[in-house]
């Protein structure tokens, strides 16, 4: 079959002629405000019939009935309610289909089977005049082929549908991006089959209560009928497997991280593109421009089919406004394989080990991975200066420790008590425990990956916070050349150094972990530690409760 491309711009009789094609019982590829369809005369049982053999469409997934205006409706429904005229009036022309009764010419393989219809009308002129010059109710299903990522572009259904198709229209990119709203008005309250280019807050404003349907959040089980399009069948869905990852962005790009693995694809939001560098990344847009997620997401899910991605993990926008529609597109295309990333404990690592070991490029590593590190001695030494009630209970054992003038703590009277004072010592480190770990985990609050870096995590207690204790350890001569250079001090006084610090038994001993630092370079440690940290999240994020 030869697939005729119309090109409004310069087809001068284009209308006439795409009507026709409509009129004969052929096949048409229309442009809508949410994605392309795949047009056909809904009142003629085998112009129906040629849709679904050309997307190999499951022929009890119901097509919905295009119309140019809302006195239409009861040439296609037996029953038109107050309230479908009274949303045809807000939303229409734009992407809400309503559900009503069947009338008796729109035939069951129209509706795949059932009494009622889906009806809208298209934001778009071109379709609309199309539609009105064929004198005919259209339907059409996106234009792709079943199971697909739908079209949001002419090329697209170009790719999909020539040969299968009598024409396509080129109406330019569609604007919104996702399929039409879907409300069930048979029912009362009335009730969300599918959430698309019209926000679900919208029709509350208008309708009151609305109802949302099982089939919008998780898979209807087998034997069910779908009473909508998009309701049953895995669909949207590029080659490669999807895993969805739902809650804050954040935290979703944290779970990511700590599961890709080389050849793997990400779709994400721009903000947390960098984080994904030397993987197959598919831009989602901002996490706050939920209008353009809308129009890119169909775009990135077909665009990974041209690539060698193996897996694809997908960050998902939050449930409100368009962001509902845009999630269900990404879970069915997922077949519902979907991590809630808010729901996962958070993982908390303890890092240690003595100076020059490596434990500053280890950090780095843990950031790439979306950890958030806090140093608690520079945590503790901030506190010293604005936390009244760590600065109360220090006052309280120790007496006038700050500077009246200055209010900066006066450390060398506050040593003098508590170095060669093992009972004042003890004293000391237990207000400081009773606070700085409060603050620490003030600070991680909400971050699926948080890090702890203390010299004296173990001797403190700090590290019964952790999940996992992590020491990192060195060769005694690679850590003498690092603190040499690092600090610009003589080979003897390096030496000196070390030997005054915890000897590497007492971490072996006491760390749930030891990560050993035998790189030559502090990059080639950072990779090694980006691996030894991923390997670490992954066990504490499958680990039984």
């Amino acid at each position: 079959m030869n697939t005729r491309i119309f090109h409004p711009e310069t087809d001068d009789n284009y209308i006439a002629e795409a009507a026709a094609i409509l009129r004969e019982g052929g096949l048409l590829g229309l442009p809508t405000e949410t994605v392309y369809g795949l047009g056909a005369n809904g009142l003629d049982e085998e112009a129906v019939r040629g849709i679904f053999l050309a997307k190999g469409r499951p022929q009890d997934n119901p097509l919905i009935l295009h119309i140019p205006d809302a006195s239409w409706l009861s040439r296609c429904c037996s029953q038109v309610p107050e309230e479908a005229y009274r949303l045809a009036e807000h939303f229409w022309p734009g992407p809400l289909t309503m559900i009503l009764p069947r009338h008796p010419s729109v035939p069951l393989r129209t509706t795949g089977g059932l009494e009622t219809v889906g009806v809208r009308c298209p934001d778009h002129p071109v379709t609309c005049a199309i539609i009105a010059a064929a004198g005919v109710p259209v339907a059409a299903p996106s234009g792709n082929l079943s199971g697909r990522p739908s079209p949001t572009s002419a090329a697209h259904m170009q790719e999909d549908m020539t040969g299968r198709i009598h024409g396509i229209v080129d109406g330019g990119p569609c604007r919104v991006g996702v399929e039409s709203t879907i409300i069930d008005l048979t029912v009362t309250p009335p009730r969300l089959l599918r959430p698309g280019g019209l926000p679900l807050e919208q029709l509350q404003e208008v309708l009151g209560e609305v109802a949302v349907d099982k089939a919008v959040t998780e898979k209807l089980a087998e034997g069910e009928k779908p009473r909508a399009p998009g309701m049953k069948y895995r669909h949207y869905a590029p080659k490669a497997p999807v895993t969805v990852v739902t809650g804050s962005a954040r935290r979703s790009a944290a779970y990511i991280l700590s599961c890709v693995e080389e050849g793997d694809g990400v779709l994400c939001f721009d903000e947390y593109r960098d984080l994904f560098r030397g993987h197959v990344i598919q831009s989602l847009g901002s996490e706050h421009d939920p209008l353009s997620q809308a129009q890119r997401v169909f775009d990135a899910l077909r665009a990974f089919d041209e690539t060698e991605a193996a897996t694809i993990y997908a960050q998902c926008p939050g449930s409100e406004g368009l962001g509902l529609a845009i999630g269900n597109r990404l879970k069915k295309a997922a077949g519902f394989h979907v991590v809630d990333a808010d729901a996962l404990p958070q993982v908390v690592l303890g890092l240690t080990g003595g100076t020059g070991a490596g434990k500053t490029s280890a950090l780095r590593a843990l950031e790439r991975l979306g950890g958030c590190v806090v140093d608690c001695d520079a945590l503790y030494h901030r506190m010293l200066q604005t936390d009244e009630a760590l600065r109360g209970d220090l006052v309280a054992a120790f007496g006038d420790i700050f500077d009246p003038v200055t209010g900066l703590l006066d450390r060398q009277k506050l040593g003098s008590m508590v170095f060669g004072n093992a009972r004042q010592l003890e004293k000391l480190d237990a207000i400081v425990f009773a606070h700085v770990p409060r603050r620490a985990l003030e600070e991680t609050e909400g971050q699926l990956i948080a890090g702890l870096d203390a010299i004296n995590l173990l001797q403190s207690g700090m590290g019964r916070l952790c999940g996992r204790t992590v020491g990192i350890l060195a060769p005694a001569e690679g850590r003498i050349r690092r603190i040499m250079t690092r600090d610009g001090i003589s080979e003897e006084y390096a030496r000196l150094r070390l030997q005054a610090q915890v000897p590497d038994d007492y971490y072996r001993q006491h760390c749930t972990d030891i990560l050993e630092n035998t790189a030559d370079t502090a990059a080639e440690f950072e990779q090694q530690a980006l691996e030894f940290f991923r390997q670490l999240i992954k066990e504490e994020l499958c680990r039984k409760p």
